[in-house]
């Protein structure tokens, strides 16, 4: 079932064995904690929305439309979700990154000649903070495009907005956030 692609995984489930649900969550597992869990800034709330995410789709993978991509109609999920935690626990303007893994591939012009890991961390920790003061419409873009690899089409797909604006929010992010490296003092961000 591995050489299955997501579309084709999804009509097995619907037309033969719903018992192959299981590879879809073990591909989407990861990937859509890491998500809400950036979302929501907690790791603990993030496994239970997870699981919510897997329920809601398995309760409604007969209404999704095949011609288009599985993985972002999972991540839209993953996105309502996550954003309805955020409404009912009144932490809309709270909502920051935890656990930056992955910085090195979202700091694409950063000096990779950095080898102490206190540095490293000590950068970790200063794009944390940056990330926490941008606006969720150019924060989430970001995290979509640089942690989670979507291509503009899907981030329009998941948050529902036009590609032409994923851009223009990426591009805006982009800045906003290396303005913000750069007040915090440093130029983390080239």
């Amino acid at each position: 079932m591995k050489n299955l692609s997501d579309e084709e995984l999804v009509e097995k489930v619907r037309k033969e064995d719903s018992e192959l649900y299981a590879e879809i969550v073990e591909r989407y597992q990861q990937k859509l904690y890491r998500y809400l869990r950036y979302l929501t800034n907690r790791p603990s709330e993030a496994e239970d929305l997870l699981q919510d995410v897997f329920i809601k789709t398995y309760r409604n993978l007969f209404d999704f439309d095949g011609k288009r991509k599985f993985s972002s109609w999972i991540y839209r999920i993953a996105h309502n979700e996550g954003v309805n935690f955020i409404k009912k626990t009144s932490r809309r303007k709270e909502i920051f990154l935890n656990n930056l893994e992955n910085i090195d591939s979202a700091l694409h012009n950063q000096n990779n000649a950095i080898e102490d890991s206190l540095a490293k961390e000590e950068i970790r920790e200063k794009v944390k903070q940056c990330l926490d003061e941008l606006e969720t419409k150019y924060r989430e873009p970001l995290i979509l495009y640089y942690f989670e690899d979507k291509s503009y089409r899907e981030i329009s797909d998941i948050l529902r907005i036009p590609p032409k604006t994923v851009g223009t929010f990426i591009f805006r992010g982009k800045r906003i956030l290396k303005a913000i490296c750069q007040k915090k003092g440093g130029n983390l961000i080239v």
